[in-house]
């Protein structure tokens, strides 16, 4: 009897210690996290957010584009905000990131929630928030945002190297990358749908117009008039000449990114991809061919949100930055 009370009494400690454990690590993320302890958070956020689009609508793009390269390397959890320390190289200056924009409108809605709510919200979740809005904004695709993640408190540009999926990708690498993330391939090809908006620069593609293969060729994927096009812009070696990534429309959150790439005329090698593999292909055939705004918009928002659960740190995991761009 004493060693089966005994027995009984250790495993409840146990299960108490899993249940306190999967209490402080695996809560969810939800809709309204902030509702008692930072009511007007989504309408500081808004504020902060349309006063920065509506002077530069060209934020909208790297603004949302912050908001991804923060979840594809440890998670969501505002690391790609840090800065470098004399002793540590941050995710913010690895080379696929320093042409990274939109800073400066974290930290001033930071900056504003602080001051209604003090260390009350992650840097993550404001940057989820304003990527939200920006879209919202031009105007755009809108989601509800689950909130509730905690700031990481690592940042390592090596990682950035590896984790981000790169713009020369085969489809292959991009369904890896992607499902190593938990994210589905109809996730794939609605997030590329992203590059609706905003500009790249040269050298980002310029191997597709003058060395594909090493022997001064073009991409045979890529259009031949496009190819004619993009060479008048950019020059062999050119590192500064930014190009739209859906000319004439690079300003508005539409479907008019899958007509292009229905066209060959996607400006990456890993947009061109997407004509490789059936999932994909049938996805931007069907866009292109249906012009279907309203359900592009509505894959997107349900994408950013599966995007937007990745690695996410909560519960007690982590910290919540008084500075994004600094651990406490």
């Amino acid at each position: 009897m004493a060693t089966q009370k005994l027995i009984s009494v250790l495993l409840l400690q146990l299960l108490l210690v899993l249940l306190a454990s999967d209490f402080s690590n695996g809560q969810k993320l939800k809709v309204g996290f902030y509702h008692k302890t930072c009511p007007n958070l989504e309408a500081i956020v808004a504020k902060t957010t349309q006063h920065y689009i509506s002077r530069a609508p060209t934020l909208a793009a790297p603004l949302l584009r912050l908001h991804f390269h923060d979840c594809f390397v440890r998670g969501c959890d505002g690391s790609v905000l840090l800065n470098s320390t004399a002793s540590n190289s941050a995710e913010k200056d690895a080379i696929p990131n320093l042409s990274l924009r939109g800073f400066h409108v974290i930290d001033a809605a930071k900056s504003a929630v602080e001051k209604k709510c003090p260390g009350v919200v992650s840097c993550a979740d404001i940057l989820a928030l304003v990527a939200r809005d920006a879209v919202r904004m031009l105007p755009g695709s809108f989601w509800e945002v689950p909130t509730g993640r905690r700031d990481g408190r690592v940042s390592v540009n090596s990682e950035a190297l590896r984790g981000l999926p790169s713009p020369f990708a085969n489809i292959t690498q991009l369904k890896a990358k992607f499902a190593s993330k938990g994210l589905s391939v109809k996730d794939l090809v609605v997030l590329s749908g992203g590059h609706t908006i905003g500009t790249s620069h040269c050298d980002s593609f310029s191997s597709r117009l003058y060395n594909f293969t090493g022997k001064g060729d073009t991409d045979p994927k890529l259009d031949k008039n496009y190819i004619a096009r993009l060479k008048k812009k950019c020059k062999p070696g050119d590192t500064k000449t930014l190009v739209e990534m859906d000319p004439g429309s690079f300003k508005s959150f539409d479907e008019d990114y899958y007509t292009l790439v229905a066209k060959r005329r996607g400006l990456f090698h890993s947009d061109s991809a997407l004509l490789d593999d059936p999932e994909t292909r049938a996805y931007v055939i069907q866009q292109a061919t249906s012009h279907g705004g309203a359900t592009f918009l509505k894959d997107f928002g349900a994408s950013m949100v599966n995007m937007g659960n990745i690695g996410v740190l909560t519960g007690n995991s982590g910290e919540i930055r008084k500075q994004c761009a600094l651990v406490n």
